[in-house]
Parts: structure tokens; sequence; C-alpha cells
């Protein structure tokens, strides 16, 4: 795999050390940027163009999704996982359209940022939290129609879980290359070309749950 040259973006002290000392863990990743606030995060972001950046939402001087959106218009291909502790269900639906990658609740194990990481690196989205479905006033989007059938589901659900065409051709006991042909009617039926694409469809058509 390319080498992940990664930014933390956290005001708390010891959680952005632990979150820094648990991304160096990871092999092929390199921490070069540590930052308290948001404003000077950006602009070594937008300087050094790191692969991944990992943000908090709740900032010293800007908001995180402003720096996340600012970003991402700027350089696209940068992969953002999002870490607060103040989640909400309104939220993930907001992240997934702003093209974020990822979203782990604070409550939730350090561990979850070593699986976030290997899940984005490979092209899928990566979503923690505990907080229930919206129950707001407002209605959410109408689920969208679903033209897969029950074994193409499962198929998307594991891709869009971030798991490999061979993982996915063991755990379901079938050839590679017919799990290569799901993939290829999946993508042609939902009209996306691309695992991220496909994992925003999946969320998005209540497919796989966030």
């Amino acid at each position: 795999m390319r080498k992940i040259r990664a930014v933390v973006i956290e005001d708390e002290t010891m959680f952005r050390e632990l979150i820094v000392s648990t991304l160096k863990s990871v092999r092929d990743v390199d921490v070069v940027g540590s930052f308290e606030s948001g404003k000077p995060a950006l602009k070594f972001c937008l300087a050094r163009r790191p692969n991944l950046v990992v943000i908090d939402l709740v900032l010293p001087d800007i908001d995180g999704l402003q720096v996340a959106r600012k970003l991402l218009a700027a350089r696209p291909a940068t992969m953002i996982l999002v870490i607060t502790a103040h989640p909400s269900a309104e939220l993930p639906a907001t992240l997934i359209s702003l093209g974020v990658n990822g979203y782990i609740d604070k409550s939730e194990p350090i561990e979850y940022v070593l699986n976030a990481v290997a899940t984005i690196r490979r092209g899928g989205m990566f979503f923690a939290t505990h907080v229930g479905p919206w129950q707001g006033t407002r209605r959410p989007p109408p689920d969208l129609p679903i033209p897969l059938t029950p074994r193409q589901q499962e198929v998307a659900r594991m891709v869009a879980g971030g798991r490999m065409s061979k993982e996915i051709a063991t755990r379901l006991n079938l050839s590679l290359r017919t799990v290569e042909k799901h993939r290829e009617h999946i993508m042609h039926k939902v009209g996306v070309h691309d695992v991220a694409s496909l994992t925003r469809w999946c969320i998005r058509a209540g497919v796989v749950d966030v």
C-alpha cells in the first residue's frame, strides 16, 4: 500500500497525542502534522497536501466542518476522518454529502481509528457511532429504490465495509470471478464507478447502517 501522510487536528492535548500515537503504530502511516486549532492546520494541509486528515468538529477557532469543506474543495482526494464527542443523528448524512470518508464517536474504543484507516485506505468508508436513527420533526429523505438482488446486496455491504474481492469470495464461498462479476453488475445497476460512491449509495439506500 502507498505511504500515508497524516495530519491530526484536535484541541484536547491528551486525546490528540493518543490519536497520533495510534496512527504511528500503523504501518506506512507517517504523522506529518499535529494541531490544536483549525486555521493553522488548514494552511498547513493546503501547502503540504497530506493524504489523511483526522479532525475534531469542535475547534477553538473554526468549525471542523469548515476545515473539511475548504480542504476537500481544494484537495478533493484528501481522505478525511472525523472524530467528535458531540455526535448527532443527522451528522453522518451531512458528512457523507460533504465527501468525508469516516466518522467516529469519541465514546468508541481508540482501536476504531485503526479499523477506520484500514478501511479508508482501501477505498471504503467507516462510520461508528452510538447515536440512533434521526427522530426529529423533519422527515429524512425517502429510501432509494434498491435494484439489487439479495446476493448483490450482501456483496455490496461487504464492498462498502472495505473488504477486498478475495475476502468476499472466501466468506461467501464464491469464486473470485463470480464476486468480480457481482461487483461489476452492482456498480452498473446503481450508476457508480468507485467504492466510495457505492458506499454512499448503500448508506442512502439503507443497504448498510451508519
